[in-house]
């Protein structure tokens, strides 16, 4: 366990070190920063106020605590940093379901139901079956040719293609709905450039056009697809149809963002982890029946989100200092995931570890689509397996400058 902070932390020192981790050399290799600011305690002043929690222990109580809040449109709204926190992006964020606070996200999670159960899932599998066999196909024909990009040809696709077709979209939009996807999560990091936010805005205004005709057209063509389910639930839980729009086009929007980013990181992560531990990768060689606990530790080892963001509902004590209310902490999941209170051998890649970890969140937030996003790894790296996997890394992998979104921006692989 660690402990509480008891002498003062360099401030110099903190602004330093997050800002490697937001270069592309820092997103390569996060651990050597995250041991430095555990290394400074538990609980850690923030240079630009709040606090940062690293350890394991605390980020999990945290998630799971219904008196921790997520930043939502009222908080935002209370902030002075107008340019930051009431830009639209900003807004669109604060209106959609990771950021709702009870009892409003009780109603809106409610309305949605268990959207990926066992049926639903067992529905879909064999359509990612078909997806994942095609962008293979296609990535091993590039390969025939020379290097290939895995991020471009295999894990950007695989995301879009598989909510594209559960919500009903046109195939032809999901290169335009993975783009908008990039750049809208701009406002989602930590301290965005103003060109930054300005990419968010544009790309918050375009999807929120794009929601808008979609659901005119199922008020017009409803069909059996989410959406027009939603419409339906909506429309009995709220006598105002413009609410009940609203609260589906934020779903629906919500939707997009949440599936794309984050499964495309784990998808090419696991690839690039895997094939830079070839002890690892022969084990599940050896035995395929290990994909899930590898996926799982790809989670743990390196989640798609580094940073989660909640705020104090009360005056509160955290690890040994005070926490006022109102005030945002950001829990350092990239940090707690490798915390060696918490795991044995923490920077050690082992695909046999079974071991906890916070990618999805805990508590009233969990993750709505963490079984799809399990399905899809496991779908790619069980065909990836069948097929041989036997390909190596030909230049260094890149990465996007963030702190708390994590993205591979090419990953590009040739035959071993």
């Amino acid at each position: 366990m660690g402990s509480p902070v008891t002498a003062p932390i360099d401030r110099r020192t903190l602004v330093s070190l997050f800002a490697r981790l937001r270069t592309g050399g820092g997103q390569a290799n996060p651990l050597p920063a995250y041991d430095r600011l555990m290394a400074m305690g538990e609980v850690v002043p923030a240079p630009w106020g709040g606090h940062l929690v690293t350890s394991y222990r605390l980020c999990r109580r945290i998630l799971a605590d219904k008196s921790w809040r997520v930043p939502d449109h009222q908080w935002r709204n209370s902030r002075n940093d107008a340019a930051r926190w009431r830009t639209p992006a900003s807004q669109q964020i604060g209106n959609s379901l990771p950021m709702l606070n009870a009892p409003l996200h009780t109603r809106v999670r409610g309305s949605v139901g268990n959207l990926f159960h066992p049926n639903s899932i067992a529905a879909l599998e064999p359509s990612i079956e078909n997806t994942v066999e095609t962008l293979l196909d296609q990535f091993a024909g590039q390969l025939r040719q020379g290097p290939a990009d895995f991020c471009a040809l295999v894990s950007e696709e695989l995301p879009v293609v598989t909510i594209g077709r559960w919500m009903g979209l046109p195939p032809s939009d999901y290169a335009l709905l993975r783009d908008l996807t990039h750049d809208q999560v701009h406002t989602q990091e930590l301290f965005p450039t103003t060109s930054q936010l300005a990419l968010s805005d544009a790309a918050t205004a375009r999807l929120r056009r794009y929601f808008s005709d979609l659901i005119r057209e199922r008020r017009r063509r409803p069909g059996n697809d989410p959406v027009s389910i939603w419409l339906r639930t909506w429309d009995d839980l709220e006598p105002d149809r413009s609410v009940a729009d609203a609260a589906v086009h934020a779903l629906a929007l919500f939707m997009i963002l949440a599936a794309l980013e984050t499964t495309s990181h784990v998808l090419s992560d696991a690839v690039r982890l895997l094939l830079e531990s070839p002890g690892q990768l022969e084990l599940l060689r050896r035995d395929p029946g290990l994909v899930p606990d590898a996926i799982e530790e790809v989670l743990r080892y390196d989640a798609p989100i580094h940073m989660i963001s909640r705020v104090a509902g009360a005056d509160t004590e955290l690890g040994g200092v005070f926490v006022p209310a109102g005030e945002m902490v950001q829990l350092m999941a990239g940090a707690a995931h490798h915390d060696p209170a918490q795991y044995a051998d923490p920077h050690r890649f082992d695909v046999r570890r079974r071991a906890p970890h916070l990618s999805f969140g805990a508590g009233a937030h969990y993750c709505l689509g963490s079984v799809l996003a399990r399905l899809e790894a496991k779908v790619l790296l069980t065909s990836l397996i069948r097929r041989g996997m036997h390909l190596r890394i030909s230049t260094p992998p890149q990465w996007a400058p963030r702190v708390a979104f994590r993205r591979l921006v090419s990953l590009h692989l040739t035959p071993a």
